[in-house]
């Protein structure tokens, strides 16, 4: 495949001279170019309501000197827009005499393929797809009452030139399968939705009716709550579901590790390196390389390999998520969490697949081990506030649980409490580690870009709950 800079109408020297003027002298900067696809079917209450299809390509320079940094980008690929930028971008050095970084290691590790995923299956492929899950969930229940079914995929070519001309290059494939389900009885109407996608082609998602096992799913969550009474407000033991329940992982805790807000000490965990955050048995780990993960990735976009990071270590600090200036600044190394949404945008620490380990205890024990508590199977959305950690999630799916048993689902549970201190509350942690299906999407500073959380099952003791009724 071509490199991006043959797209400049001048020589790819040019460009790297341009590169080098503009970075030397600061201490850290880079050109990223970027090329890119994206497309999106929604087929909604029985018909296709939406298609969309767009390409982009453009470039971002960035000087990077002390605390400060000057940024600019362009979606023309051309040499007077890249000296527009450079001459933009040069104002950060005003003044200023900096040492430049060593660049990042190389590796010739490829977490996932290059193909691109728009390619196949075909447009009228996909919205036959589309209209057959529509279909196949009407069919099974008389109480649905509505069908939104989506599928979207996108592919990203960047390539990251720095001042001593080394590029590092990544290709990324994307694809998301989403399924919601309305059903009603009466008066009432009741949600389930499921989700999968992930750095590969549909083939896993969609073939030959692979996507059954999902409509299914989301079914079965609308119908669960359909029979689901209004949760109560308390104070409970928690026990939370593997895989995508770590979204409250991924807020409450992942977010105060980024290092960004450590070093502006923004963070409910600033200064805290070393020290007992979490009960004994909890281990946090980032890991950017698990094969063809959503939320993984080949080098980052300042050209850093990604890595396996322990953030918290049988219940202490060891660690922070690092891109190249937060890491500079704060004395510790970079740790391939530097992210962008895309070439308009700065780097920053953001976290890739953000997870806790297994412990010991099957999930029936967990539950068995709770006298009267809540199930908290699924959370949809969620508020956290960073600097003092407080955190309001609220559960799609949840239970009861009476006397170590599972029993009534329950509606309008709100989980509310403070990243550190819930930590602490975890007595349990099982041995059923699982990530969830792919769908993650984090936002950070107005970027949104793809994620993967998990967890086992976790017991957390004497949660706050807001509910329905008293």
């Amino acid at each position: 495949m071509d490199s991006l800079l043959t797209q400049f109408d001048i020589s790819d020297e040019e460009v790297r001279q341009i590169v080098r003027d503009t970075i030397t002298g600061a201490d850290d900067g880079e050109l990223f170019l970027e090329q890119s696809q994206s497309e999106a079917l929604m087929f909604d209450n029985g018909r296709l309501k939406t298609a969309n299809f767009s390409t982009d390509q453009g470039f971002g320079l960035r000087a990077v000197a002390g605390e400060a940094s000057g940024y600019a980008h362009s979606s023309e690929l051309s040499g007077a827009a890249l000296r527009r930028a450079a001459d933009a971008v040069s104002a950060v050095k005003t003044g200023y005499s900096g040492t430049l970084a060593e660049a990042p290691a190389r590796t010739n590790r490829h977490l996932y393929g290059d193909a691109n995923p728009i390619e196949a299956p075909g447009f009228e492929a996909k919205a036959k797809i589309l209209q057959e899950i529509d279909a196949y969930v009407r069919a099974r229940d008389p109480r649905v009452r509505q069908v939104t079914a989506s599928l979207t995929a996108s592919w990203q070519h960047v390539e990251i030139v720095r001042a001593d001309g080394q590029i590092a290059r990544d290709i990324r494939p994307l694809v998301r399968m989403s399924i919601q389900v309305v059903v009603g009885d009466g008066d009432r109407q009741e949600t389930g939705s499921y989700g999968a996608g992930g750095r590969k082609s549909f083939d896993e998602f969609v073939a030959d009716g692979a996507w059954r096992d999902g409509a299914d799913e989301a079914l079965r969550q609308a119908l669960v709550n359909l029979e689901a009474v209004p949760a109560p407000a308390g104070t409970f033991d928690i026990v939370l579901a593997s895989g995508w329940p770590g979204v409250m992982l991924h807020e409450a805790v992942g977010h105060g590790l980024e290092g960004d807000f450590n070093r502006k000490k923004t963070s409910a965990f600033s200064g805290l390196m070393g020290q007992q955050v979490a009960a004994k048995g909890v281990t946090v780990v980032d890991d950017g390389t698990i094969m063809e993960r959503r939320g993984s990735l080949t080098i980052d976009d300042e050209g850093t390999p990604s890595a396996y990071n322990v953030l918290i270590e049988d219940g202490k600090l060891v660690g922070y998520m690092q891109d190249r200036q937060n890491a500079r600044l704060m004395g510790m190394r970079p740790t391939g969490n530097g992210r962008r949404e895309g070439y308009a945008h700065q780097p920053m620490p953001r976290m890739t697949n953000t997870y806790m380990t297994a412990g010991d205890k099957t999930p029936e024990e967990i539950i068995a081990s709770v006298k009267k508590g809540i199930y908290a199977v699924s959370f949809g959305g969620g508020q956290v506030d960073i600097t003092s950690g407080k955190f309001v999630f609220g559960c799609t799916e949840a239970y009861m649980i009476e006397d170590g048993k599972v029993t009534q689902p329950i509606k309008g549970a709100m989980l509310i409490g403070n990243g550190p201190d819930a930590m602490h509350r975890v007595t349990m942690v099982g041995n059923d580690l699982k990530l969830d299906t792919g769908i993650g999407t984090c936002g950070k500073a107005g970027q949104g870009v793809p994620v993967g959380i998990g967890q086992p099952h976790l017991r957390m003791n004497q949660m706050t709950v807001g509910g329905t009724k008293a």
